[in-house]
């Protein structure tokens, strides 16, 4: 993937914040121009009591739900856990693993938010913004929005809505399994967006490139902090 624009990383909470609004209004939600084949998958795991994240992007391909690329990255944290602010936490370590891809996605669903955020700009709507790529926010939790839970079959969705307008959908990945909150990232549609995660889907909960991102952080993450590692990292 070609080298993204900058991103900048603010000083505390209060710069971050006028970052985000700033950028909030170069989100786009554009109708895909096609239907996506690679869809990659991003998520970090973080190392206990260490300012130390370990992210991974995989590519899947979605005719055949085969990973075709797979890159992993543990570099430390340039910013504290602060409620909507995780872009900034998450982003840097993302973009390490998106430059050393050999095959572009055609699009990236994030396990976060898009602009189902408070600023209108999750952590999937920022990193769109910054690569200026079609993104996706999958989350597991609802951080902003009113809903009513979604029917018990698969690909039953409802509304997310705030402040009156609809920033997002509740979907259910799996048949009686709890849905997750979709929401479009930057130049995909509520719609489209909704259309990739249902065809990524697969047999679980998570979007298979998400899962499988978080397998692969998760692994990542076990090796560091075993006995064997541990005693590397000191120098032994």
């Amino acid at each position: 993937m070609r080298e993204p624009t900058e991103f900048h990383l603010p000083a505390d909470s209060d710069e971050a914040i006028r970052i985000q609004r700033a950028l909030a209004g170069n989100v786009r939600l554009d109708p895909l121009p096609r239907p996506p084949r690679l869809v990659a998958g991003a998520d970090l795991a973080f190392l206990p009591g260490r300012d130390i994240g370990v992210a991974a992007v995989v590519v899947v391909d979605l005719r055949s739900g085969q990973t075709v690329d797979e890159v992993i990255i543990t570099r430390p944290v340039p910013f504290p856990y602060r409620t909507g602010l995780l872009s900034f936490r998450e982003i840097p370590a993302v973009l390490d693993c998106l430059i050393g891809l050999h095959h572009q996605p055609d699009i990236i669903i994030c396990d976060g938010q898009g602009i189902a955020h408070p600023r209108r700009i999750g952590l999937a709507s920022h990193l769109g913004v910054v690569l200026n790529r079609p993104t996706i926010g999958c989350a597991k939790r609802c951080l902003i929005g009113d809903y009513i839970e979604p029917g018990p079959e698969k690909g039953a969705t409802t509304p997310l809505l705030h402040q009156g307008l609809e920033i997002g959908r509740v979907v259910r990945t799996r048949t009686a399994v709890k849905p997750v909150f979709v929401s479009p990232g930057h130049r995909v549609t509520i719609e489209d967006a909704v259309a990739v995660v249902l065809a990524v889907a697969g047999g679980y909960r998570v979007p298979e490139p998400v899962r499988r991102a978080h397998l692969a952080a998760e692994q990542e993450k076990r090796r560091l902090l075993s006995p064997w590692s541990r005693r590397d990292w000191r120098g032994h």
